[in-house]
């Protein structure tokens, strides 16, 4: 008797921690207002860095899109979003990062910069203009041209990423 006591208790204990320990997350990271927030403006970025590779800026574009459109329910819009994000591509560089004991550059670092203006029209006190900058690096025996794609986008989703925390994650 005392077995099936102990063991009914150890049941009904355990229903109530697993009905009063309920943790809920959000993985995407948002969080907004859909009440006051219900749309967002994304202006094109144009590249205005002295290096220009044409591909970026379309790969920019569409990848801070899609974010916004899978990690929030924010509808795009043209002109007049809740949210406003405008800016340029201000910087694609590249520099020597090592250099090797024959004196040639062994390691070259990539660096992309990106101006973003944010206005937040449901609370001012949130808007921004702010630089985001991503780095990556290849190997000097390779050519620019044959990393440049995968480096780029590389790049692209960390700025992007980090335009997103900004803007409506509130990290």
């Amino acid at each position: 008797m005392r077995i099936s006591l102990l063991s009914g208790l150890v049941v009904c204990l355990f229903l109530l921690l697993s009905v009063a320990c309920t943790v809920s997350y959000k993985f995407n990271g948002a969080s907004i207002d859909y009440t006051k927030t219900k749309t967002i403006q994304i202006d094109n970025f144009p590249i205005r860095s002295a290096y220009v590779w044409a591909p970026m800026q379309a790969i920019f574009q569409n990848k801070i899109e899609d974010l916004y459109a899978s990690q929030t329910k924010l509808r795009q819009v043209k002109k007049g979003g809740d949210l406003q994000l405008a800016g340029e591509i201000t910087g694609f560089d590249q520099y020597n990062k090592s250099i090797s004991s024959d004196g040639y550059s062994s390691q070259v670092q990539l660096k992309m910069t990106v101006n973003v203006r944010f206005t937040n029209n449901a609370n001012h006190e949130e808007d921004f203009e702010r630089q985001f900058s991503a780095t990556a690096e290849y190997d000097a025996s390779q050519q620019l041209i044959n990393v440049q794609e995968e480096l780029v986008t590389q790049m692209v989703k960390d700025i992007v990423e980090q335009i997103f925390n900004a803007t409506v994650a509130n990290w």
